[in-house]
């Protein structure tokens, strides 16, 4: 009977991973898909806000971890990005609890701070960033690839940009032009996302000079912690695509009554087409309903 059993399994998993030549075993793209959209050159992963309370406990941080680990097994994920938030009110205790977590990711880190790191200091979230990642010496940098760059710009204090601070991003973004430009913010501005249109950014020089900016392609955002399944996670204004990444320990928006830990990870392909799958944590199969897809060189727009 335990032979009948293996012989069953092993027939059934054969039938899995053959019954797609375009689907790996995780049920998400090979690198090597359709060639409508030729081949993945970036894959990255998204973690959204964590900072648990009341308790410094990241057990749904800890579940994404493991779950870009393996996907990466099979993905080949580029890198991983944090929206900020991580430690409730920068304290010590969370940043301590939450370190060995994210040293387990076995690719690279890249964060930015949010309103809960401004409730300690600077210098404590770079201490830590540090230890997530070496390379992490300033809070504000950029990663520059041949087709796209990516601008990772922390707010000057709460979830704000002082006119200095949101100068840089323009200076950084105009530098960078035409390339595309995916900018890495805590909260996008006031208004962005109808569910909380009174929480985001307020300073003019980002809404008048940054958003504006031609070779601006998306924002991408976390600090709401909205529920995926009850709101309008991803939306394009103008000729910008803004991007939400789930809390991963609580959900605020529209209420606190349904959490599910979810992650995100962006298929950027050579030709220029983006694609956004959303996991539950717990889960190596995206959820279809949550794609969102576009072109970096087109107005164009899907979503499932």
């Amino acid at each position: 009977m335990k032979l009948l059993k293996i012989i069953l399994s092993a027939i059934i998993l054969t039938q899995i991973i053959s019954c797609d030549s375009n689907t790996s075993s995780f049920g998400t793209p090979n690198n090597k898909q359709d060639s409508s959209k030729t081949e993945i050159q970036l894959r990255i992963a998204f973690l959204g806000d964590a900072e648990p309370k009341p308790l410094a406990e990241f057990p749904h941080m800890d579940s994404a971890v493991k779950l870009i680990n393996l996907l990466h097994l099979s993905q080949n994920i580029t890198f991983v990005i944090g929206v900020g938030d991580i430690a409730h009110k920068g304290t010590e205790i969370q940043y301590k609890a939450a370190t060995p977590i994210l040293q387990d990711l076995t690719i690279p880190f890249y964060p930015i701070m949010g309103n809960e790191e401004h409730g300690s200091s600077v210098e404590r979230y770079l201490n830590y960033a540090q230890k997530w990642n070496s390379s992490i010496t300033e809070t504000n940098y950029i990663l520059n690839f041949d087709s796209i760059a990516f601008v990772f710009a922390s707010p000057d204090f709460s979830r704000d940009f002082t006119d200095s601070g949101a100068l840089w991003i323009v200076e950084q973004i105009e530098t960078l032009a035409p390339k595309p430009v995916a900018l890495i913010v805590h909260a996008a501005q006031k208004g962005v996302y109808t569910e909380a249109p009174d929480k985001g950014v307020s300073n003019t020089v980002f809404i008048e000079q940054v958003i504006t900016q031609p070779n601006l392609a998306m924002v991408i955002s976390g600090d709401l912690h909205m529920d995926m399944h009850r709101v309008t996670h991803s939306k394009k204004i103008d000729h910008v695509h803004y991007v939400h990444i789930p809390g991963l320990e609580r959900t605020k928006i529209p209420d606190e009554t349904n959490h599910t830990a979810m992650i995100r990870i962006m298929n950027i392909y050579t030709n220029g087409d983006v694609v956004i799958d959303t996991y539950t944590v717990n889960d190596t199969i995206p959820q279809t309903e949550h794609r969102y897809t576009f072109s970096l060189y087109s107005k164009t727009i899907t979503t499932n």
